[in-house]
């Protein structure tokens, strides 16, 4: 995909600061990063987000990200770590190739809190029907 922009660099022709690469995925350290360290994981092949995926570079994408957020807990010895990948518009998609963000963390960093303090409650309902689908729509 000639118009993505993470093709591009996945492909080496566009430029980007990166510190891994496999055969399959590439990691580099994004334009505007939200913290020290933060590190994006992308599969060199075009693929719109995580659950476009299918298994077999799924898992060579899970072992980069792995690999990598090894590397960064090594080098920079944060106290914690974000693994994010966003999937869609609403979810804060903006690039719309797979791709899992690595965030090193530190307690008290300017990054602060993801998630919120007053989620909605999840009752047996909304249970009921995911375990309703997962059985129809199962491996």
């Amino acid at each position: 995909m000639p118009e993505c922009e993470f093709c591009s660099i996945g492909a080496g022709e566009a430029a980007a600061e990166s510190v891994y690469e496999d055969a399959e995925n590439l990691a580099f350290f994004p334009l505007r990063p939200a913290a020290i360290g933060h590190t994006l994981v992308i599969p060199k092949s075009h693929y719109t987000d995580f659950f476009d995926l299918p298994g077999p570079p799924l898992a060579s994408l899970v072992q980069a990200v792995s690999t990598v957020g090894a590397g960064l807990r090594t080098a920079l010895r944060p106290d914690g770590m974000n693994v994010i990948s966003s999937a869609g518009a609403a979810a804060s998609q903006t690039i719309f190739h797979t791709h899992v963000h690595l965030v090193p963390r530190w307690r008290d960093d300017r990054f602060g809190a993801i998630w919120p303090s007053n989620g909605p409650t999840v009752g047996k309902e909304i249970a009921d029907r995911l375990r309703r689908e997962l059985r129809t729509s199962g491996p």
